[in-house]
């Protein structure tokens, strides 16, 4: 199984990164740090022309070149992406944010919490729905 976590913080890289090697050992976790590297993961452009597709994606709203929102709205319109289950996992606690994540039919929407073991708890909740059960089959290409 694949996870793309779009991501900016490396901090929070280091920290996703720590906590599947140690809770999920079989999910292969690949990291894109913008919306403009994880499309050109998600459709196989350039260096990623042998990227997998993943059957989750965690994204962060904030990060430069292409938010999250406008990442969401271009897979969301995309006929093959729009079905990879995708959830939010950022710090604002916006109400426009959520609300406009869901509008852009976001799978979930999780607040990063400010401690290890907290985060370790959520991500072991998402895991457990999300990742043991039935997701869509990947369309050939």
């Amino acid at each position: 199984m694949n996870v793309l976590l779009v991501e900016d913080n490396v901090g929070d890289i280091r920290l996703m990164q720590n906590i599947f090697s140690e809770i999920f050992t079989s999910i292969h976790l690949h990291v894109a740090n913008d919306g403009l590297e994880a499309l050109s993961f998600l459709r196989r452009e350039g260096l990623n022309a042998k990227a997998p597709r993943p059957d989750f994606i965690l994204l962060d709203l904030n990060m430069p070149k292409m938010d999250g929102r406008e990442f969401l709205a271009a897979i969301k319109n995309d006929a093959v992406l729009k079905i990879i289950p995708t959830v939010v996992l950022t710090t604002s606690e916006a109400d426009e944010d959520v609300a406009a994540s869901y509008a852009l039919q976001v799978s979930g929407y999780l607040r990063k919490p400010l401690n290890f073991e907290e985060l370790r708890k959520r991500l072991v909740v998402v895991g457990q729905y999300w990742l043991n059960n039935t997701l869509p089959n990947q369309p050939a290409l």
